[in-house]
């Protein structure tokens, strides 16, 4: 099944920081780097996986709703450490691959809503309305060891 969507050429280096300040946007968002790869947590608990070395990235997200069509892609993969169980996928690319950006933003977006709790999914209901498009605030959780302010792109 190929994706309408269309997606626009990015380098592998630069697909990290996008995503990461994609995703730190999100409320309450932190960062922590357990296990040398970066996770990205609402409330302490982890959306996003992501691990970026050698010309290679993968990230890791959460799907309960997309997780048949996800798995369908030639770049995907069940979640290792019985993660993929629970509905987690992992995307992997390397360099000279055209990852799609705004399908993984949507996986970031799903993950995020499908981990944060309820109330915190209302307030971001609450911006996109206002905005046109979640998230655009910039991340108003309090970082954690570690974390660090994300760039604007």
């Amino acid at each position: 099944m190929k994706s309408n969507m269309k997606s626009k050429k990015i380098e592998i280096r630069t697909l990290e920081g996008v995503l990461r300040s994609y995703s730190l946007g999100f409320p309450e968002s932190t960062e922590e780097f357990p296990w040398g790869e970066r996770a990205i947590k609402v409330r302490n608990k982890t959306f996003v996986f992501m691990r970026s070395e050698l010309g290679e990235f993968s990230i890791s997200v959460k799907l309960p709703k997309s997780k048949d069509t996800a798995l369908a892609l030639p770049f995907t993969e069940p979640t290792h450490y019985g993660l993929g169980k629970s509905g987690w996928v992992t995307a992997q690319f390397t360099v000279g691959a055209e990852p799609p950006l705004e399908m993984l933003k949507a996986w970031v977006d799903e993950s995020y809503r499908t981990i944060a709790p309820k109330k915190l999914v209302a307030q971001l209901d609450s911006l996109a309305e206002g905005a046109g498009s979640a998230p655009q605030s910039e991340n108003k959780g309090k970082p954690q060891r570690g974390a660090r302010r994300p760039k604007h792109v």
